[in-house]
């Protein structure tokens, strides 16, 4: 098969012939349909996840076509279109007994902990509890989202923030996970406030359904215009990943507010208002995807029209373009989501 491979981290990535997968015990190996570039992956291909090990092929954003099944798999079989989370649980552990797969000490995680989607072929670890049919009206490049930013989302907004109706939600951060969590708070009925540099990334929120658009390069104090406006916000997320950014959302919080974390920080350790936590009681809530126990939730919002993936979709790519596509995540070249839907 075809797969956009890396030697080594931050450098050339080549689309070469490598050996397909084969479906091991408890395994799919599903024809790849559609595949996000996330920055997730350019994070992995940069050397920061302590997971891959070169060569690699990344890529943990996928909807796929099932070719073969792994002995002891019988909830599946060979043609149906699936879609797995990005962190895939054993499904036997406590954690998983829970429900909450996505904590699973001992996960896997295509395109990190192994070979991934940036290629014609891949696997479905653990697929009787991770592998999830998608509805028949689901688009490829939809279904995709699904299985990371879109899901993320959901989990961040709606089960971790606890969002209701007419409360006010602040989104730091319109890249895609942000306009994700824009379109929930819209269809739970939230007042969203979105928050970015770029303005186009701000139209994009806008069309997704924010109230209220800032941008944070004209206002010296965001969280202060926040609590004028609003009298702080309810459930704040910060889609970015920054120190900084984190920081302002959690003072943009009113008190017993929720702040969700779901950028990822670029080091180990950072300092935090804990004080204002303390202060006004505040909840810090991580998040690391969601369940597949849980996808069809989303699949509903989408399906009743309340939520859609596909207005996030601003460039479509070819396997071939992911070599130059992927480096160029660095300097954040257009706002919304690439989904690659040829292979």
């Amino acid at each position: 098969m075809r797969a956009a491979v890396y030697e080594s981290f931050g450098g050339a990535i080549t689309v070469a012939e490598v050996e397909r997968p084969v479906a091991a015990p408890g395994e799919l190996v599903v024809e790849v349909l559609a595949v996000g570039l996330c920055r997730s992956d350019y994070h992995g291909w940069h050397g920061t996840d302590p997971d891959i090990v070169c060569p690699h092929v990344g890529g943990h954003e996928f909807v796929g076509r099932i070719v073969a099944v792994g002995s002891g798999i019988t909830e599946f079989k060979v043609d149906q279109r699936v879609v797995a989370p990005f962190t895939c649980g054993c499904g036997e552990c406590a954690t998983c007994r829970n429900g909450e797969h996505q904590a699973c000490a001992i996960a896997q995680q295509p395109g990190f902990t192994r070979w991934g989607a940036f290629a014609q072929h891949c696997t479905v670890p653990y697929a009787a509890v991770n592998a999830v049919l998608v509805p028949d009206a689901l688009s490829d490049e939809a279904a995709a989202l699904v299985g990371c930013r879109v899901s993320t989302a959901y989990r961040g907004v709606v089960e971790r923030g606890r969002i209701a109706a007419d409360e006010v939600l602040c989104v730091y951060g319109c890249g895609g996970v942000g306009l994700a969590a824009v379109g929930f708070g819209r269809a739970l009925g939230a007042k969203v406030v979105a928050i970015d540099r770029s303005p186009a990334a701000l139209g994009l929120a806008q069309a997704m359904g924010a109230d209220i658009v800032l941008n944070a390069s004209d206002i010296v104090d965001l969280p202060g215009a926040i609590h004028e406006t609003f009298g702080g916000a309810h459930v704040s997320v910060d889609c970015l990943g920054n120190a900084a950014v984190a920081s302002d959302s959690i003072r943009s919080l009113r008190p017993l507010g929720r702040h969700v974390q779901i950028g990822l920080f670029p080091t180990a350790t950072a300092e935090l208002p804990i004080s204002y936590v303390i202060r006004n009681e505040l909840e810090i809530l991580g998040v690391h995807g969601l369940s597949a126990s849980r996808f069809h939730e989303v699949f509903a919002l989408i399906s009743d029209g309340r939520f859609d993936p596909v207005a996030m979709i601003t460039r479509r790519l070819t396997l071939d373009d992911i070599p130059t596509a992927l480096p160029a995540m660095a300097t954040f070249p257009q706002p919304g989501v690439s989904v690659v839907t040829t292979l």
